[in-house]
C-alpha cells in the first residue's frame, strides 16, 4: 500500500531534506525511523528538496509497505522513533500512481526577515537578521514583476538540472508586522534557490542597491549577475504543497 505522510520539520540540525552521504538530513531520519517499524527497505519520496537549515511548516512524503500498524496508528509509531524536531502530522492511505513530488499542483514558500537594529536570540535559526532600513512600498511595486509565466534561469544558482527553467509565480505577497518582513510566494514550481534569490533581489531593491522599477527588465535579461544576492537559508519555510 501507498502512504501518504503530512510532517513538519526544523530544518537547523540538518544537511537538508535529501539523503547525503556523510550527512544528517531529514528524509535520512525518517526513512531509518520507518525502517525500524516495518523491518522493510523503504522508498520515502519527499515532495521536493530543500537545502541545510531550511525549515518545513508543512512538508508531504509517501512511501509503500506491507506493514500490519494501522495507517491511523502510523504517525504516532513513526514519531516516537524521530527526534522532536521531525513531527509526523498526519498519514493516509492514497493511491498507487500517487508520488509526493511528482504529483505536486503548486507550491507556497515563506521567508521571514527581522529588520531590525539587533538579531533577536530566539528568532536566530529562524529568520534573516536585516538591520538597514528597507522600503517596502517598492518591493511590492517590484514583487509584481515576478507574477505569472518566466524564465527564471536568472534567479537559481548554478548547479540544477531541469528540463526547462520556465516557472509560473501565481502570487508573490510582502507583509511587514512590527519587525518581521514576510515574503509569501506561491508557484507551480521552483528551481534551485529560487526563492532565496527572488527574496535577495527584492531586499536588494528594497535598500536602493537595485532599481526596483528595473526588476521586469532583470527576469527577462536570464542574467544571473543581474539579479540580487541569495538570501540566507534559515529564514525560509515550505509551507504548503498542492495536489
Amino acid at each position: 500500500m501507498n502512504i501518504r505522510l503530512d510532517l513538519q520539520y526544523d530544518g537547523t540540525n540538518y544537511h537538508g531534506w535529501q539523503t547525503q552521504p556523510n550527512a544528517i538530513t531529514v528524509q535520512s531520519v525518517i526513512t531509518r525511523a520507518i525502517a525500524t517499524l516495518t523491518a522493510e527497505r523503504i522508498n520515502l519520496i519527499g515532495c521536493g528538496r530543500t537545502d541545510a537549515k531550511v525549515h518545513a511548516i508543512n512538508y508531504t512524503a509517501n512511501f509503500e509497505t506491507n506493514t500490519t500498524i494501522p495507517i491511523s496508528q502510523l504517525p504516532y509509531a513513526i514519531n516516537s522513533h524521530l527526534p522532536n524536531d521531525i513531527v509526523i502530522k498526519r498519514a493516509t492511505l492514497v493511491d498507487d500512481n500517487f508520488r509526493a513530488n511528482q504529483s505536486a499542483k503548486k507550491k507556497t514558500y515563506v521567508y521571514r526577515v527581522l529588520n531590525s537594529e539587533f538579531p533577536d536570540a530566539f528568532l536566530t535559526n529562524y529568520t534573516w537578521h536585516y538591520k538597514y532600513d528597507l522600503d517596502i512600498g517598492k518591493m511590492k511595486t517590484a514583487a509584481r514583476e515576478f507574477l505569472g509565466e518566466h524564465d527564471f534561469v536568472g534567479f537559481a544558482s548554478a548547479g540544477f538540472s531541469v528540463k526547462t527553467t520556465v516557472r509560473t509565480i501565481y502570487s508573490l505577497d510582502i507583509s511587514k508586522n512590527d519587525d518581521i518582513i514576510e515574503f509569501e510566494i506561491c508557484g507551480n514550481g521552483f528551481l534551485y534557490n529560487m526563492v532565496r534569490i527572488i527574496t535577495g533581489t527584492l531586499v536588494n531593491m528594497g535598500n536602493g542597491r537595485l532599481d526596483y522599477t528595473k526588476a521586469g527588465e532583470i527576469i527577462a535579461s536570464c542574467d544571473r549577475e543581474r539579479a540580487g544576492i541569495t538570501a540566507p537559508p534559515q529564514g525560509l519555510f515550505l509551507k504548503e504543497v498542492f495536489y
